[in-house]
């Protein structure tokens, strides 16, 4: 049984866990990230906006409960399927679903939205494009950072017992931040041996470009940035 190492950070983390037993591999958890909350007033917000973004179900999920009140009653353009969900089970009364990526929804929202204010509830670490292309398509972007991603460390020991010493066939890398942690993990002396013949498997290019040195025939990335398509890539590779 093929050992897959999953470094995402939880409730995610235990979902893909589920995934991969479900469909004959041995996960092994490892979060190198995790989520925390971000207090945030709602006094601050903007009071002329007509439409909120989500590119990530953590902005919704750990924002404030009166925060999410406040705009509730807006429409708002998920970025994808799980984040849809995760808008409506926190009380959006009008989501719409977005093609899956935070480029082709800020392409979607480019022309509806010129010249008008969106709220687009976010991480502290994130990606520029999508407000930057909205941002020259004359809308007006209002970030409100609702969690932050801090990584996680551990010693090595604690990455020899989690591995029972023996070598991982696969990694799946969710995010940059986890991306460059692992690679430092992969030229720890003590660690080494661990990784020399892994295959990593990255849910965007610009993940996998965190993960510099490795940036060759042993990393491989998803056809979409989505989950779906990492388990696809792994199962066929693997």
């Amino acid at each position: 049984m093929l050992r897959v190492l999953v470094t995402r950070p939880e409730p995610g983390a235990s979902r893909t866990t589920q995934r991969l037993q479900e469909t004959g591999f041995q996960p092994i958890l490892l979060p190198l990230t995790e989520t925390v909350a971000l207090a945030v007033d709602a006094g601050l917000v903007p009071d002329d906006a007509v439409a909120v973004a989500i590119t990530s179900a953590n902005a919704v999920r750990l924002a404030p409960k009166e925060l999410i009140a406040a705009f509730a009653a807006l429409p708002c353009h998920a970025v994808g399927t799980r984040t849809a969900e995760a808008a409506r089970k926190a009380g959006f009364s009008s989501v719409s679903e977005g093609p899956g990526n935070a480029e082709a929804l800020a392409d979607n929202l480019a022309g509806d939205f010129s010249g008008k204010t969106i709220v687009y509830l976010c991480g502290r670490v994130r990606f520029p494009a999508f407000e930057q292309e909205l941002k020259t398509a004359g809308v007006q972007v209002r970030a409100v950072e609702t969690y932050d991603t801090l990584a996680v460390d551990y010693p090595d020991e604690a990455i020899l017992e989690r591995l029972s010493g023996q070598p991982a066939d696969a990694v799946l890398l969710y995010s940059a931040k986890a991306a460059a942690a692992m690679q430092i993990l992969t030229k720890q002396p003590a660690l080494q041996g661990l990784f020399e013949k892994t295959s990593f498997f990255a849910l965007s290019a610009r993940i996998a470009a965190a993960f510099e040195d490795t940036a060759n025939e042993r990393i491989r990335i998803a056809a979409q940035p989505d989950e779906n398509a990492l388990l696809a890539l792994l199962q066929a590779r693997l």
